[in-house]
């Protein structure tokens, strides 16, 4: 009876497993697509991020400013120097890809584009780019190697041209082949950060500067070709040395969240109109990157690497009230790392040391000169310092510059 069992189920295995196989052949779904794969682990945990750790003393950063001008004593009370204050992992790769996607395009554009691209490789997150609100620097992110793997076509279909596509896909392409690593960015100077980041198709100037202080919080600092601190560092002087001088703070600067909204709704509605060539405005070939101004819009710019997202920490923390502070219509506020616009009363502490303590302007520069500055017709080339007149300045911050450049972006004066 035995062997009569073993052999009549040995007889019924071939229709067995004939059987089995064709359920399953029913049942099989369609090999999806590389852009189409829910792609685990997390993109973020396969590149070691950057420590939340200083490399250096902040206090002794700090009391080294004040004493270089008092009046910085001021400034670290009034608002905390974010990029080493509050500190968060960061991710290069992901710093890096994510400021690249937002290079000459609005934030509310280049938030679009990041979740799409992101969304390539995890369709399981929602479409709705609000989605992004809540993102931080451990959500998901794809991989250097799953970029690599993906060809250009398919990410082109998240909103990138094609050279944007082509950039991202060298950046990914240095992160897999050992061109570039965490530990590779850590031990570098900064003039071979430089020389390493500056190899990127696709990243200039600006962006490593903004990484170097943004993500690896590098002290020392000094983005000469950003408009923005250039004004900065001309009123700060200026107003040292000339005690009738004031910075007009444009109401605009220092409006409430709900009526930026509401002007950013009207202005939005009011788009759509004269659109092509006619609807295009010619950029001034001698402008120079302006970042950190209260605008949704990117600067009229002809440097490629400029972005409307500085290359930092991904997450985003909510103010107090329980806003999040993505909602904020000005693009300083919803740039976590950025700093918000002084207030008029910025005044009394421009001009709070005069006298003796005021030590002299460098060779070459006078106050009448940089008055002068002021007028864009008087420009250099389009900038309103040139890169030695920056050194010659700030030559008392060094070796702090990075911290003292934070708060120039806040000095923003009425157009």
């Amino acid at each position: 009876m035995v062997s009569t069992r073993s052999a009549s189920g040995l007889s019924s295995l071939p229709q067995q497993t004939a059987a089995a196989a064709s359920r399953s052949k029913r049942k099989a779904a369609p090999e999806p697509s590389t852009a189409q794969k829910k792609v685990r682990p997390n993109g973020t945990n396969t590149v070691t991020p950057l420590a939340a750790v200083l490399s250096f003393d902040f206090e002794e950063a700090k009391q080294h400013l004040i004493n270089a001008d008092a009046r910085f004593e001021d400034l670290f009370s009034k608002m905390p120097c974010k990029p080493f204050v509050h500190l968060e992992q960061v991710h290069p790769f992901r710093a890096l890809a994510t400021s690249i996607l937002g290079q000459q395009i609005s934030w509310k554009a280049a938030r679009s584009i990041n979740h799409k691209f992101i969304r390539l490789f995890d369709q399981t997150i929602p479409e709705d780019p609000d989605y992004a609100k809540g993102e931080s620097a451990t959500s998901f992110f794809p991989s250097p190697q799953q970029v690599v793997a993906t060809d250009l076509a398919t990410l082109r279909t998240a909103g990138l041209s094609g050279r944007k596509a082509e950039y991202i896909h060298d950046l990914a392409a240095r992160f897999v082949d050992g061109r570039l690593s965490t530990q590779k960015l850590l031990e570098a100077t900064d003039e071979e950060l430089s020389e390493m980041l500056i190899q990127i198709y696709g990243v200039g100037k600006w962006t490593v500067d903004m990484f170097s202080i943004f993500s690896m919080r590098r002290p020392n600092i000094l983005p000469v070709a950003d408009l923005g601190v250039q004004r900065g560092v001309l009123r700060w002087f200026l107003s040292l040395h000339s005690p009738t001088y004031s910075i007009n703070i444009s109401p605009d600067k220092v409006k409430s969240a709900e009526e930026k909204k509401a002007e950013a709704k009207t202005t939005h509605e009011g788009k759509g109109k004269g659109k092509g060539k006619k609807g295009k405005t010619k950029a001034n070939e001698d402008a120079l990157p302006v970042f950190g101004e209260a605008s949704g819009t990117p600067p009229e710019i002809t440097a490629d690497d400029v972005s409307s997202v500085p290359p930092g920490p991904a997450s985003v923390s909510p103010p107090k009230d329980g806003r999040n502070q993505i909602e904020e219509v000005s693009a300083q506020a919803e740039l976590a790392s950025m700093p918000t616009p002084f207030t008029p009363s910025i005044n009394r502490t421009l001009n709070a040391v005069k006298g003796s303590n005021v030590p002299p302007l460098p060779d070459g520069l006078t106050v009448n000169m940089l008055k002068s500055r002021l007028d864009p017709k008087k420009k250099i080339k389009g900038a309103i310092l040139t890169p030695k007149e920056m050194e010659d300045l700030t030559e008392p911050w060094k070796p702090y510059r990075s911290l003292a450049v934070f708060y120039m972006w806040s000095l923003l004066e009425e157009n």
